[in-house]
């Protein structure tokens, strides 16, 4: 039986609704609980969802093999003003207590490990659940790389669905692109990847492979789009590309071939180092194995609503809790196995 799943970047649409609302600090919290519980709904309602699975952040294995990644986020915190740090103290408290209320009060699977990214859990979800339907709830354009006819994307924020035949506004229209005014069309993942794994990814603090490189050729030189189109018989466009050298502000050379493969390490949500991959599917595992049976679902979530004071939410409780009082369904799972 196909299962459609509601997967829940969580951190992102928590933090991404914080950094969308005006106001004090307790306007901010109150939307950003509200917008994760509320885009757990929309999911979940226009979905028809079945399980619904948030997944959380640890301290990523890429720091282990790129030590610059997401560098400059330690640094911007380091230069907080005492206000900012003291907002950024209470998100992160109210995170915490979210999470907590997620793992101990619902039915809700949640997914976690220490060395492991949210991203890197909701791309193993997917792999071991290959018959099954997907919905992402995130604002990150990482997961582009993942859209196919089973697999869409949700932004709470935006209420925008990407799906392998285009991008949907909240009504199911069609997103029109701001400079033609033409629906935008829909996205191919394989390129999404390409590009970025090329251009690297500056809210990663991930570098370019190839600084500067045009999408399209000239006469006298490969741009992206060529050798994209040469990638699986590697003949003279892709090589080209790829056996150019170019040296940075200090003076290093680099070959774009071995930059270029340092990114698809760290940008691909399949190619992880096989140790990784192993961690991702025990992880799982473990998870779906536990089966959990919380009751009153939707008193305790009545209870997170008084306590945050989310009136709208509270009004309409049932609708809101049906989403995370759904178990897992243990009998159908299979041993998750990934591609190492």
């Amino acid at each position: 039986m196909t299962q459609t799943y509601i997967l829940v970047d969580t951190a992102n649409t928590f933090f991404r609704a914080r950094h969308a609302t005006r106001g004090d600090i307790n306007d901010k919290i109150g939307m950003s609980l509200a917008t994760v519980l509320g885009s757990v709904r929309k999911a979940w309602k226009d979905f028809k969802g079945d399980h619904v699975i948030f997944f959380l952040e640890g301290r990523s294995w890429r720091k282990d093999v790129y030590a610059p990644y997401k560098r400059q986020r330690t640094e911007a915190r380091a230069a907080q003003s005492p206000r900012e740090a003291e907002e950024d103290r209470v998100f992160w408290e109210t995170f915490d207590q979210f999470k907590d209320y997620i793992t101990n009060k619902t039915n809700c699977t949640v997914l976690q490990h220490p060395q492991l990214e949210a991203d890197d859990l909701i791309g193993g979800w997917i792999q071991s659940h290959p018959d099954d339907n997907h919905v992402v709830v995130s604002t990150d354009g990482d997961f582009a790389q993942l859209i196919a006819p089973n697999v869409r994307q949700y932004n709470g924020v935006m209420q925008i669905t990407t799906t392998h035949e285009g991008y949907f506004d909240e009504k199911g229209k069609p997103v029109k692109d701001k400079k033609t005014n033409l629906p935008k069309g829909a996205p191919d993942p394989a390129w999404l990847l390409f590009e970025k794994c090329m251009r690297g990814d500056t809210s990663d603090n991930i570098f370019s492979a190839y600084p500067g490189v045009r999408e399209k050729g000239t006469k006298n030189k490969v741009g992206l789009r060529e050798a994209f189109g040469d990638r699986v018989s590697k003949g003279y466009s892709w090589n080209n590309l790829m056996l150019q050298r170019w040296s940075d502000h200090e003076g290093v050379e680099h070959r774009v071939l071995d930059d270029y493969t340092r990114n698809v390490l760290l940008c691909d949500l399949s190619a992880q180092p096989d140790n990784i991959k192993v961690i991702i599917k025990e992880t799982i595992n473990t998870a779906t194995q536990a089966e959990k049976n919380i009751s009153q679902v939707g008193i305790r979530l009545l209870k997170l609503c008084a306590e945050y004071d989310l009136i709208k939410i509270s009004e309409q409780v049932q609708s809101y809790a049906e989403p995370l009082n759904a178990r897992y369904n243990v009998s159908l799972q299979k041993t998750v196995r990934l591609i190492i």
